[in-house]
């Protein structure tokens, strides 16, 4: 079953998450990996041209009292880009998510600026923007935001798991 930390207003259940179509074999990331019940289960949407997440930091995801420690910003904005990474790579391709061969993204490299404290109290709210999608790789710009204000900038670049890898992976759980 789906597991969001919010409502249903704000988490579109009905709606699948980038992440709901990674094959089962590469679902087990803590940050965004569906099947790790200890992770964080992130969920990644579309919003017009936009990647949309949004989740509720728990009690042991602090710094000093009521804020977020910077740990859980780099690992949202982490996997929240690699999902943004591989749903752009499919609409660029013209594939729906749950088309074989599955796409899937790592990171190459992680930049965020720290902007200012995170509150704890209430829901974060990334927003992702693709800024080049060339070959395997791809560019994702991350907005984290709590309380409607800018808290973290990130970007990271990723590349695509390459296809041996991958058919390693998926023959390796057979």
């Amino acid at each position: 079953s789906a597991h969001c930390p919010l409502s249903t207003a704000h988490c579109p259940l009905t709606m699948n998450a980038f992440q709901d179509y990674y094959p089962d074999e590469v679902s087990y990331c803590y940050g965004c990996g569906r099947l790790n019940e200890h992770g964080l289960q992130i969920k990644s949407y579309w919003e017009g041209d936009e990647s949309v997440c949004r989740y509720q930091p728990r009690p042991y995801h602090m710094a000093v009292p009521g804020y977020v420690y910077g740990g859980l910003i780099a690992s949202l904005i982490d996997c929240h880009g690699t999902g943004t990474a591989a749903a752009a790579a499919y609409r660029a391709q013209g594939r729906e998510m749950d088309s074989d061969p599955p796409l899937r993204f790592l990171t190459a490299s992680l930049h965020v600026d720290y902007l200012k404290p995170t509150p704890i109290d209430q829901p974060l709210e990334l927003r992702g923007r693709v800024k080049e999608i060339k070959g395997r790789k791809v560019i994702v710009a991350i907005d984290l935001l709590a309380h409607g204000e800018l808290c973290a900038r990130g970007e990271i670049v990723t590349v695509q798991v390459p296809d041996d890898f991958m058919a390693k992976l998926m023959a390796s759980a057979e």
